[in-house]
């Protein structure tokens, strides 16, 4: 199998796509710079207090910043957000209280929440502990919202309305800013005080437009995928309406703190920055999932979404069909990546998942998803997870490997 020959034609099949891509990113970029101009960030921004965190000039402009780019009332853009599951918990139970409801509007939640509402695990404080409900609203059979169930789905009691914008581990597409955009809008109409959560991960950048731009009232993610700009070392962020913001931030500090705590570590040149660079990496990681969907594809494997499908979020899933090839879908992954090539995945248990893990991750930031990874629960149909990548071309390198590696 020439699979060099491939690689090139589909290269040259994507040059359209790649060139509207770069489209997008110049968009993005120019909302970026107005943000750091509008708010005067200068080299005074990049150092930082030690102890309380109190008065930290640059964490206190990052946050404006980063809302402007968002366009959200306010931000929480902090290093104390251990990852993108504990920023949105944080949001969760800082709205939420005993007697509402919480309703999933996009199927089952990412594995790492079904421990935090109270699906798996017990006694350790998840939302069901605390006598929160939660329900969720089922996929259609072709793995889209269901609209009509949608519009009588929301009660009284409806607290917040989660919806995933990734598709996580499932085999359906990932929400657009329209899709998102309907769902605030169907909520609000059976219930104006019910508040729309996203879980934004993987979805930052990827469009011209923020899920605050169209309506959500708070929405959360982690630095190490999308807007770290693949530099920012750890940390989260949450977005929106300015109390919402402050009732997260009161989960993550202590009621009386909120936003105004957390010592940044000399960390905020590195978020600034990362912000800066983030348009750029996500418009070379999506170029990479639009070319593994396109060889994939070509030969014969099931992929999600499809190589010409505009992009929802970072993750391109391919069905491998067997535990063996998923295996060495990411060995092959792991042997061409910049850090740790010589280590080999093996599966195994992780934190919050229910399933084995056989992850793929080379990265220079520990667990990074906007540097170049793969992963898949051990479990049918075998898909692997593709996401993230600094430059299109490493991608290309990776996915050459792993193409004779699955064929072997």
């Amino acid at each position: 199998m020439k699979t060099d020959r491939l690689l090139l034609e589909a290269e040259k099949a994507l040059i359209p796509i790649f060139s509207k891509i770069d489209a997008q990113v110049k968009q993005n970029l120019k909302k970026v710079l107005n943000a750091f101009r509008d708010h005067r960030v200068g080299v005074q921004h990049f150092s930082s207090v030690s102890g309380y965190g109190h008065d930290d000039l640059g964490r206190s402009t990052l946050d404006r910043v980063f809302a402007q780019v968002m366009e959200a009332e306010a931000a929480a853009v902090r290093v104390q957000f251990v990852s993108g599951t504990h920023a949105i918990a944080c949001a969760l139970y800082g709205i939420l209280r005993p007697g509402d409801e919480m309703l999933a509007v996009a199927g089952a939640p990412y594995d790492t929440l079904e421990e935090v509402i109270g699906l798996r695990g017990q006694h350790q404080g998840s939302l069901k502990d605390w006598q929160i409900d939660y329900r969720q609203l089922e996929l259609t059979e072709q793995g889209s919202i269901d609209w009509s169930g949608l519009n009588t789905a929301v009660t009284g009691k409806t607290r917040l309305v989660l919806i995933q914008r990734s598709c996580g581990y499932s085999w359906r597409q990932s929400l657009s800013i329209s899709d998102i955009q309907r769902i605030v809008e169907s909520v609000k109409q059976q219930n104006p005080n019910t508040v729309c959560f996203v879980d934004n991960c993987y979805g930052e950048f990827v469009s011209d437009l923020e899920p605050t731009a169209v309506g959500v009232d708070l929405m959360a993610g982690s630095l190490i995928k999308n807007p770290g700009g693949t530099i920012v070392t750890t940390g989260g962020y949450i977005a929106g309406k300015k109390e919402l913001v402050e009732m997260a931030a009161c989960r993550l500090t202590a009621p009386g703190i909120g936003s105004s705590g957390g010592a940044t570590l000399d960390q905020n040149r590195l978020m600034f920055q990362g912000l800066f660079l983030a348009p750029q990496m996500v418009g070379e990681a999506i170029k990479g999932s639009h070319l593994i969907a396109y060889v994939f594809e070509q030969l014969g494997y099931r992929v999600n979404p499809l190589p010409l499908e505009p992009r929802r979020d970072l993750i391109q899933a391919v069905q491998l069909g067997s535990a063996k090839k998923l295996i060495a879908f990411c060995r092959a992954i792991q042997q061409h990546s910049p850090v740790d090539s010589y280590v080999e995945p093996i599966p195994g248990e992780m934190p919050g998942y229910a399933s084995q893990l056989v992850m793929a991750g080379g990265t220079f930031i520990d667990g990074s998803t906007s540097e170049f990874s793969a992963d898949g629960p051990l479990r049918e149909p075998y898909i692997a997870f593709c996401q993230g990548g600094t430059h299109w071309t490493h991608i290309a390198i990776a996915l050459e490997a792993a193409i004779t590696a699955v064929f072997k």
